[in-house]
């Protein structure tokens, strides 16, 4: 993350909030924000088994809908067995969090493998909210209102590359995100945000290393 994480007073101008403290999720709520986001690191015997999972799947690919109450079980069902303890148990926490916060029975989680950028020109989700984190591999960026024309999204761009597009100035404009981060990422199905959800893109993997993505939607 950038300087911009240094900096956990927010103005109305700004449409982020940036902390290590997992409370900062619900700054979603704050009209002016359309992402909010957790900073946290595993340690190193949790991140080596996530490395060593990957590796074991490179074609991962999963979509459930689930519940707080089933999440965990239904995770280590879907993945055999096979994935660490550590991670279902994070996995199944974020269901649940998710789930308080917007008062949800259910949602729908999709893990995978990336060895490619999933989405990788700047857009918006049309959902009302999407969570997003990386486990491992180069995670979300994304632009801060101030600094885009949106204008200049899908076809506005012309077939232009989002660097030529006049979509941004200048590539110190594009945040990103950390692998292990949780955000929150407001998109145009929020009311009132229709036409301000965050746009953000998948990056392309550097030095061929895969990418284990987690996002939950609304069920």
């Amino acid at each position: 993350m950038t300087a911009l994480a240094e900096s956990l007073a927010i103005t109305d101008q700004d449409c982020f909030s940036i902390s290590d403290d997992p409370t900062v999720l619900t700054d979603i709520y704050r009209d002016e924000i359309n992402i909010a986001v957790w900073q946290r690191q595993f340690d190193a015997a949790t991140q080596d088994e996530i490395t060593q999972f990957l590796n074991e799947h490179p074609s991962l690919s999963k979509s459930l809908n689930l519940s707080p109450e089933n999440a965990y079980e239904s995770l280590d069902f879907a993945l055999d067995g096979k994935a660490p303890k550590a991670l279902v148990e994070n996995m199944a926490e974020l269901v649940d969090m998710f789930c308080c916060l917007f008062e949800l029975d259910h949602v729908g989680l999709r893990l995978a493998t990336l060895s490619g950028a999933m989405c990788p020109r700047f857009h918006v989700d049309h959902v009302p909210c999407r969570l997003v984190t990386t486990y491992q591999g180069i995670a979300t960026q994304w632009l801060a209102n101030d600094t885009i024309d949106r204008s200049k999204l899908g076809r506005g761009s012309n077939g232009l590359p989002d660097e030529q597009s006049g979509l941004f100035q200048n590539a110190s404009d594009i945040e990103q995100l950390t692998s292990g981060d949780v955000a929150l990422l407001k998109g145009t199905r929020w009311e009132g945000n229709e036409e301000t959800g965050l746009v953000h893109r998948s990056p392309n993997p550097t030095n061929n290393e895969p990418r284990l993505l987690l996002t939950l939607d609304f069920g």
